[in-house]
């Protein structure tokens, strides 16, 4: 892996671990508003509050007693998502795409038994996926019916978009595309490759997976430089209005693209990494001072996404980071 010296992380405006700790988070996030992201099913109700888009939530199972009823409930569900509401790092989220008798189908053909599905949900309530471990709820939302526009750029998931949103203004965006390597998952560590993408059109500026520049996908062989997201000026608009909900300044959201209604927030996240300035081949920190210097101009989502996408294009000349440096 590529290391180099400090000095040549800061003048390329790079955030660190404790500069994000301590400044980005510390100052910008009240640790009284973190339930908000960090409790997906209070995330959901301020989403619907706020009448943003997001995956329809079928149920909530609480009790060892709605357990043990999900096989009568998922009669009328042929696809789904299980997912603890307290998660971190993506663990716990099982996805069932279909049906083939008594057994639920993964995404990648596998098998799921309706025992194995009580399983998950009782392992939820425990707390085994939870932030802390504490005691959890599993959330049963709809699986989300994406779009085609990302056919051959994931293998087996589907990719979903990060957008930083600083201040209300959504400063660096990437697409986590998973693999192999990581099992299915859009997890950067596991293996999953990082696309950054110009916060001005939405087109892929470059990849990386585990630290290392790459230009096709290890599974499927695509071309990354062609990864685009259309409706881009949606998609910004979209996470500059989580902002507005949550009063978090230094804030992850994590949007999908459903084949009939568009854009919608699968997550918020009130702690999101540093890798994303890798697969963008620059630092935050321009754009976080940009921010703090307009700040004083009042400004809805429209117009701080707009005011984003014209100031912190790729087009725009901006201390650049070589890929595989690490932060």
């Amino acid at each position: 892996m590529f290391m180099t010296s400090p000095s040549k992380l800061k003048k390329a405006g790079i955030v660190g671990m404790n500069r994000r700790n301590v400044v980005m988070i510390a100052r910008n996030n009240p640790r009284r508003l973190y339930p908000l992201v960090d409790d997906k099913l209070r995330t959901k109700i301020i989403l619907e509050k706020a009448g943003i888009s997001a995956p329809k939530l079928l149920g909530v199972v609480k009790t060892q007693g709605n357990v043990r009823e999900l096989e009568g409930f998922l009669e009328g569900c042929p696809a789904f998502v299980i997912k603890p509401a307290r998660g971190s790092g993506g663990k716990g989220i099982l996805v069932i795409s279909g049906r083939e008798g008594r057994d639920f189908l993964k995404p990648g053909g596998g098998r799921v038994s309706i025992g194995e599905v009580k399983r998950h949900a009782s392992n939820t309530l425990s707390g085994l996926f939870s932030l802390g471990g504490s005691n959890d709820v599993a959330m049963i939302e709809e699986m989300v019916e994406f779009s085609d526009a990302f056919d051959g750029f994931s293998y087996q998931g589907v990719p979903d978009i990060r957008v930083i949103v600083y201040k209300g203004y959504p400063v660096m965006a990437m697409t986590r595309l998973s693999t192999t390597a990581s099992d299915g998952k859009a997890n950067l560590h596991q293996g999953a490759v990082g696309v950054g993408i110009d916060i001005g059109t939405g087109k892929a500026l470059k990849a990386v997976q585990f630290g290392r520049p790459l230009t096709h996908h290890p599974d499927t062989g695509k071309n990354l430089s062609t990864f685009v997201v259309p409706e881009w000026p949606s998609f910004a608009e979209l996470a500059a209005r989580c902002y507005d909900i949550t009063d978090l300044g230094y804030l992850g959201v994590d949007i999908v693209l459903d084949s009939t209604k568009g854009p919608m927030i699968l997550e918020l996240n009130a702690r999101p990494g540093l890798a994303i300035q890798i697969a963008n081949g620059t630092g935050i920190q321009p754009r976080v001072d940009g921010v703090d210097q307009e700040r004083h101009t009042p400004r809805g989502p429209y117009e701080r996404a707009l005011f984003a996408m014209d100031t912190f294009s790729a087009h725009r000349n901006t201390p650049a980071l070589k890929s595989g440096a690490r932060v």
